[in-house]
């Protein structure tokens, strides 16, 4: 590995103490970090992206998988100069963008194919992804670290507790795969859960041709009312029973029942009204 001072130093050095108010929880194994660089494959074509990078961590292991091209995208300013650091050490393969990741159209940064490799914050890591979801075909995998519920819920299968809105959304436009779990103590500081590693990969197609916005709008008045049978439940979209006949699904059923497959006929259903 390139010659940089060790993680804690850099944290000292630099006043890093991590920002409750930012979500931040650094990860300072290098082992685990280099695992999750590893996972997202051959980084040596198109560009990489990090949201956080913080101390940097991750960073360096994706630099140092063989990435072309990383950006790092990263609101705090204590942690621009870091990457300064590091981007020093690697000469033209790291480029820092400052601001919040919530507003910059990761889509459209780099060349494709696109890789997003992310610490997320976890308290905008699901509004983070379902912004990404909504252009999934420009990006080739995403390799994120959620709290292990969310990672729980984003590979649920129907009649589980843990299927839902995210569920659905996610399968509709990606395999999802689990990858492995962090414990706390492997954080800076140590956050009250434990964190899972998840390989999203766009499909080729969506499994059915309709817009985000009606899955959206779909999914949210099914499990909006979750034990609630789908004729009451899909009211708010207009004429329930002749929806529900007209896609074959049993109006006395709930929304945890339903398969992905079935949420894609009834939005193309609503879409096609």
């Amino acid at each position: 590995m390139t010659e940089l001072p060790p993680l804690r130093d850099v944290i000292a050095q630099h006043g890093l103490a991590a920002r409750k108010s930012l979500g931040q929880h650094f990860l300072l194994d290098l082992n685990l970090t280099g695992r999750i660089a590893r996972a997202a494959g051959d980084l040596s074509v198109g560009t990489v992206i990090e949201i956080g990078p913080g101390p940097g961590g991750l960073t360096r292991a994706i630099l140092e998988a063989g990435a072309r091209e990383l950006i790092a995208i990263e609101r705090d300013d204590r942690c621009i100069a870091v990457q300064e650091e590091i981007a020093a050490a690697y000469p033209g393969r790291l480029t820092v963008i400052a601001g919040d990741a919530l507003d910059v159209a990761a889509h459209e940064l780099g060349s494709a194919p696109r890789r997003i490799i992310a610490n997320l914050p976890y308290n905008i890591s699901t509004v983070l992804l379902l912004n990404w979801l909504r252009h999934a075909p420009a990006f080739e995998s995403m390799t994120l670290m959620f709290q292990k519920e969310v990672v729980d819920r984003l590979a649920a299968t129907p009649r589980t507790p843990d299927y839902g809105r995210l569920s659905v959304i996610t399968q509709w436009l990606c395999h999802v795969r689990p990858l492995f779990d962090i414990t706390p103590k492997a954080f800076t500081p140590p956050p009250k859960v434990v964190s899972t590693v998840v390989r999203i990969e766009p499909r080729p197609a969506p499994l059915a041709p309709v817009s985000f916005a009606i899955m959206e709008k779909v999914t949210a008045a099914a499990f909006g009312q979750r034990r609630k049978m789908l004729r009451s439940s899909l009211k708010a979209l207009g004429d329930a029973e002749s929806l529900l006949a007209a896609t074959g699904i049993t109006p006395t059923a709930r929304a945890e029942e339903l398969s992905v497959e079935d949420f894609c006929r009834l939005a193309q259903a609503v879409e096609a009204r």
